[in-house]
């Protein structure tokens, strides 16, 4: 998949995760959250690679020289209300000035792409009341908001 604007996207690779690291840490920042933890590579590969069923996928955005300019994570899910599986887009971000050339809705549509692979029936992901810019991107796409709150509960 290739933008207008130049780059593509693809599935991220074990050398990418280095960078996919370091580009969650930015999206963490951007979202005035806490840092991933120092060793989020070496976790990431455990999802992404392990010996099991992955149980993550990560797409990235590359630049046409290369560079590693956004990441998007997904996992499916399970509505009880639904009774039906989905997959989750856990993480879409674009690092600052490769925002709106049109590389995001690439990264949409990996993560739409493999939820048909899945035989999945739809995307679900959030976005806090805050980030205006990204309300607008989904919109465009044609989301639909399901007003919530996320709570976050650490055990031990």
């Amino acid at each position: 998949m290739t933008a207008t604007g130049g780059g593509q996207v693809r599935r991220a690779r074990v050398a990418d995760l280095p960078h996919v690291a370091r580009m969650a840490a930015e999206h963490a920042a951007y979202a005035e959250a806490a840092p991933p933890p120092p060793d989020l590579a070496r976790r990431l590969e455990a999802l992404l690679f392990g010996t099991h069923a992955p149980r993550l996928r990560c797409f990235v955005a590359e630049s046409d020289d290369g560079e590693l300019i956004g990441y998007a994570s997904c996992a499916p899910e399970v509505s009880t209300w639904d009774g039906a599986e989905y997959l989750h887009m856990d993480c879409l971000f674009l690092r600052a000035g490769h925002r709106g050339l049109k590389v995001g809705p690439l990264l949409v549509e990996a993560v739409v792409a493999e939820a048909r692979a899945l035989g999945l029936g739809h995307v679900q992901w959030q976005t806090p009341p805050w980030n205006t810019d990204a309300i607008r991107f989904y919109d465009r796409l044609g989301g639909r908001a399901k007003e919530k709150l996320r709570y976050h509960l650490p055990v031990d």
